[in-house]
């Protein structure tokens, strides 16, 4: 009897790691599936560069604030109840952007996105670690990272093509990632709770912390991934307009092809952090984010499409690498009482950074015009990048891994 009861928990908790995964997946599918779309936002409201670039910042500032607010909410009232809000801002979001007539409704859509990914990520993150069993928890890891980035990377690979193949462009996509949003509602329903304790809900604005002990290799690895996740903003709010007014291409599937393929490379950026030291990690992001700004400003320059896809995974991976580093920094090396606190602070920065360049972006666009305004960012990500690099040549790691 004890044999099959342990089965049968295993095979419940299996299941609920599942559902979990899959309400992750489709609550970060819907934060991306507009990237591909803003063109035809852009020509159905009449946008501007620069407002399509608020307008993405607008759901950067919802994980920010979601992140800093909402930080210790599955802590308090428990996983399940928390991704279950999650999955309600996310229908609630793809709703706005289903009946959307006008800017303020995208507007709304982006920070309900913005709140609903905040949330979801440290619950999801959370509940997968005490669902997998604890002798794996590179598995729990694993599936979580592919769970997150896998989801961005395929919400804008969805509504890029079906917004080629479909009627409907501006809709369809939304109906779809709506209806599995409800479905991963309806399939939570059996998740078990794993958080036994619980406490009253005290929301206030959380402090950011930097630990003392790795304040160096923290900021670090915060400016390497934030410069990467700059781009990655650009990339997402423009990478659509730079094809159609320069390249004159007009498939969106190729728009989103191009951000998919920075999102999968993150994911695979993370999974290098296993079989790489922590100084290599960090040098190779540097030197890999200097490589893919290059080769962006050659691609703005020049108008190559070819270059820009490279650009684009080759920062995905430094940028997945360079986070990577950094949570693992935290995790190994923060106080345990402060790990929420310091994992909070690092996202918070990786989220402005990878909001308020797009704006600036947008507003040089005004000036200059698109390439021109690539090529500068170009330059700033590989001046970052470069001032890390110097700077661990005088640096002594925290910590080091073992290969493998």
């Amino acid at each position: 009897m004890s044999n099959a009861g342990g089965a049968m928990a295993r095979s419940s908790s299996t299941s609920g790691a599942v559902r979990v995964a899959f309400a992750f997946w489709i609550t970060l599918v819907g934060t991306t599936v507009p990237t591909p779309l803003y063109p035809l936002y852009e020509m159905e409201f009449g946008f501007s560069s620069r407002t399509v670039t608020v307008v993405y910042a607008v759901y950067a500032l919802g994980v920010v604030v979601g992140l800093l607010v909402f930080g210790r909410l599955a802590d308090q009232i428990g996983r399940r109840p928390v991704i279950l809000t999650a999955l309600v801002l996310s229908v609630a979001a793809d709703a706005v952007f289903l009946a959307a007539m006008d800017l303020a409704m995208i507007v709304v859509g982006r920070l309900l996105a913005g709140l609903s990914a905040a949330l979801v990520i440290g619950a999801a993150t959370a509940a997968l670690t005490e669902l997998i069993s604890p002798r794996h928890p590179r598995r729990a890891a694993t599936v979580a990272i592919f769970a997150n980035l896998g989801g961005l990377a395929a919400g804008t690979l969805l509504a890029g093509i079906v917004s080629d193949v479909a009627p409907e462009p501006l809709r369809l996509p939304w109906a779809i990632v709506l209806v599995l949003a409800v479905i991963a509602i309806i399939a939570m329903v059996g998740v078990p709770e794993t958080v036994a304790q619980r406490s009253p809900m005290t929301l206030r604005l959380q402090r950011l912390y930097i630990p003392p002990n790795i304040r160096g290799d923290f900021l670090r690895a915060a400016i390497t991934a934030g410069a990467g996740f700059a781009a990655l903003g650009v990339l997402t709010a423009v990478s659509g307009l730079f094809l159609g007014k320069v390249l004159h291409e007009s498939s969106h599937t190729l728009a989103a092809l191009v951000v998919f393929l920075a999102f999968a490379g993150a994911a695979f950026g993370q999974l290098l952090t296993r079989v790489l030291s922590s100084r290599a990690a960090l040098a190779s992001a540097c030197a890999g984010l200097i490589v893919a700004a290059g080769l962006l400003a050659f691609s703005m320059w020049m108008a190559v499409l070819a270059t820009l896809i490279v650009s684009a995974t080759i920062n995905g991976v430094a940028s997945g690498v360079a986070a990577g580093e950094g949570i693992a920094t935290i995790t190994m090396n923060a106080p345990p009482q402060h790990q929420a606190e310091a994992v909070s602070t690092f996202f918070a920065i990786l989220f402005t950074m990878l909001g308020l360049p797009a704006v600036g972006v947008g507003l040089l666009i005004q000036v200059v015009g698109l390439r021109p305004a690539g090529e500068v960012l170009s330059a700033v990500v590989a001046v970052l990048a470069l001032v890390v690099l110097l700077s661990l040549l005088r640096a002594h790691p925290t910590r080091t891994r073992a290969a493998g």
